[in-house]
């Protein structure tokens, strides 16, 4: 019987010998790539931290002590010694998040998929342990490239300034998404401990501080010179200069090493740095002959080769860069900004292409948006490409030095909308609601490839504000053509009526829904316009005009129903003194759960046939009010056919 069919909790772990130890680690990655090779998922950083998960289990005592990992989607084999040894149906409905999930299981703290933020969450619950006099362990396994995020540096700040137990686990791979940039990972590379140095300083402070007058000083003496004495083995390690405890470098494949290092950790009673050398895609030749990313992140391939299963055509990111190589040979003063994110935004092309216009900031994006207002100021037009879910980390920097100062930066947002797989942190529904507060920011919404080129060269024309670009994830549908224009929007459908019932305002990539919404509301009697606004930020002045021309306006978006577009653009009628019933329909208020796309807009209601539904019925309370009145005043009724009013259903938010 194979070992990891054996392991049914953490506790398994402790009866197996070094040798069977080794065998499970086998195990388990053989187990990674078969699994996840169906599935698609995080391989390559599950591969490389399997010995560290074991070892980080058999040392600690899950879930009494705490496990904490930034970023979470190295939490994999985490999940399979924790008893979850059922991948089939990995981030998919029902099945395994891919990240850690309190509904899963109690060794699940904390549900960590966006980075740098473990350091904080530790020093909390150790706080807390302290006030509560409980003996827990506070574990936290950060990656070097989440080191790179500022958050993770406050809260050492805060970790160094105390005595509480707190075992932070660095996972240096030398990678986050591509190779891992900056100083600190200069310095990482560099650091060593001199554990017989400590010994010797730590049995001299025993002895001086018994010897009368001048042992104390005579250590702190001792102690300033350490920096000095540890200089001549090797770079002083600037944890150590924060006042903490560094243990390393280990071996993170050597589980004897690991356990002996966290143990000591585990024993020291404040905060210490283990810090381990990992290889992201150990194990698994394809994922180590990737040198773009290692497998990071993977849909389903031939786990033999490491190909994919399908080839998918144009997806919007790829157009996206592609754009961004010839805006760039166009203009010398384009240059491009990531976090960390190089491939999945769609950059190598522009970085291969002009390699000196190119700036990787790590996982910092409040410090990707300063830096992008200085280079703007300074005379250039920064393209700040970004998941849209990673900008809610960056919305003072947006707000108060990109717009405060008129800085002509174009923010391009990837995966915006229901992203589905990823779960809750990754969906992108949350920007078109946060940056319409942002005085003088433009926003567009592109549907299509086309307009995806074109409102790109439109926002980085623009230098005096900051413009926002965003996009779907995954394959870019056929094009969307207008049928005419009215003011700066997109006619996509004309009503064929002169007394229009419905105006349909699409944004983004829902164009195709909601051209099918017409559809359907036209075998129903009831006619559509259906407009692009393009730029949904600021509301079109056309659209307050177009709006009253309709007995009903309708929105649909793919992005947070609180303070989207439809909420900004009942604003603009009301302000207009346009009074034409609106219904807004888009994400509720409350996070998803991991499914595809299709079934979470099925989840939500965002569906043809549901939205169909609703505004067939709003249209038919609005037809007997209309008869009620006329019939009132002596009139006659209105023709229309038979709505199926009795399948309507109530909004789902």
């Amino acid at each position: 019987m194979p070992l990891l069919t054996r392991i049914r909790g953490p506790r398994d772990l402790d009866r197996l010998s070094l040798e069977e130890l080794d065998q499970l680690a086998e195990e388990i990655r053989t187990f990674l790539v078969a699994e996840v090779s169906k599935t698609g998922g995080h391989l390559g950083p599950n591969l490389g931290v399997v010995e560290l998960t074991i070892a980080l289990h058999r040392v600690f005592e899950s879930p009494k002590d705490k496990v904490l990992w930034d970023t979470g989607h190295q939490s994999y084999v985490h999940k399979l010694l924790t008893g979850r040894q059922d991948f089939s149906r990995l981030k998919m409905k029902g099945g395994l998040s891919g990240y850690p999930s309190q509904a899963e299981s109690e060794h699940d703290i904390i549900e960590n998929s966006h980075a740098s933020t473990v350091l904080g969450w530790a020093d909390g619950l150790a706080k807390a342990n302290q006030i509560r006099k409980r003996d827990d362990h506070v574990v936290a396994v950060i990656g070097d490239g989440a080191l790179t995020g500022g958050m993770a540096w406050e809260a050492l700040n805060n970790i160094a300034d105390g005595d509480r137990p707190l075992v932070i686990v660095v996972n240096d791979n030398e990678r986050s998404y591509a190779p891992t940039i900056g100083g600190l990972a200069n310095h990482l590379a560099t650091l060593r401990t001199t554990e017989g140095y400590e010994r010797f300083l730590a049995r001299t402070k025993e002895v001086l501080e018994r010897t009368p007058v001048v042992g104390r000083p005579l250590y702190e003496t001792l102690h300033g010179a350490k920096k000095g004495f540890k200089d001549f083995i090797a770079p002083q390690g600037m944890f150590e200069d924060l006042g903490l405890k560094y243990v390393g470098p280990i071996d993170g494949h050597d589980i004897e090493a690991l356990e002996s290092a966290l143990a000591r950790a585990k024993r020291f009673g404040g905060p210490v740095i283990v810090h381990c050398l990992t290889e992201k895609g150990r194990g698994y030749q394809p994922a180590l002959q990737d040198e773009a990313d290692r497998f990071h992140g993977i849909g389903p391939i031939h786990p033999d080769t490491g190909l994919p299963v399908k080839v998918s055509g144009a997806d919007w990111t790829s157009v996206f860069g592609d754009e961004m190589v010839r805006l760039g040979k166009e203009r010398d003063d384009i240059v491009a900004i990531t976090a960390a994110m190089l491939q999945p935004v769609g950059l190598k092309k522009f970085a291969d292409a002009f390699p000196d216009r190119i700036h990787d900031v790590g996982i910092a994006e409040q410090h990707g948006a300063v830096s992008a207002a200085g280079l703007a100021t300074g005379g250039l037009h920064p393209v700040f490409a970004v998941y849209a879910t990673f900008l809610n980390r960056a919305f003072d920097q947006v707000l108060m030095d990109v717009a405060l100062h008129k800085c002509g930066v174009t923010f391009v947002l990837d995966r915006a909308g229901v992203t589905g797989t990823d779960g809750a942190s990754h969906n992108g529904m949350w920007d078109m609601s946060i940056l319409q507060v942002v005085p003088g920011l433009r926003l567009a919404a592109p549907r299509d490839a086309d307009q995806v080129r074109a409102q790109l060269r439109e926002a980085v024309a623009v230098e005096d504000a900051p413009t926002v670009v965003r996009f779907s994830k995954g394959a870019v549908g056929p094009a969307v053509p207008a049928v005419g224009r009215v003011g700066g929007m997109d006619v996509l459908r004309e009503p064929g009526t002169d007394t229009p019932d419905v105006l349909l305002v699409s944004v983004g990539a829902l164009a195709p829904m909601c051209l099918e919404i017409a559809n359907l509301l036209d075998k129903q009697g009831i006619s559509t316009t259906v407009v692009d606004p393009r730029w949904v930020k600021p509301v079109d002045e056309a659209m307050a005009p177009l709006a009253e021309r309709h007995r009903v306006v309708v929105t649909v978006e793919d992005n947070s129903r609180v303070g989207g577009v439809g909420s900004t653009i009942a604003q603009a009628l009301r302000d207009a003194g346009v009074d034409v019933p609106l219904r807004d329909f888009g994400i509720p208020p409350r996070f998803l759960d991991h499914a595809s796309r299709a079934e979470v807009m099925a989840e939500i209601g965002l569906t043809a046939p549901d939205i169909a539904r609703q505004v067939t019925g709003l249209v038919s309370q609005l037809d007997g009010l209309t008869h009620a009145r006329l019939r009132s005043n002596g009139g006659t009724t209105i023709s229309r056919p038979a709505a199926d009013v009795d399948s309507v259903e109530p909004a789902r938010d």
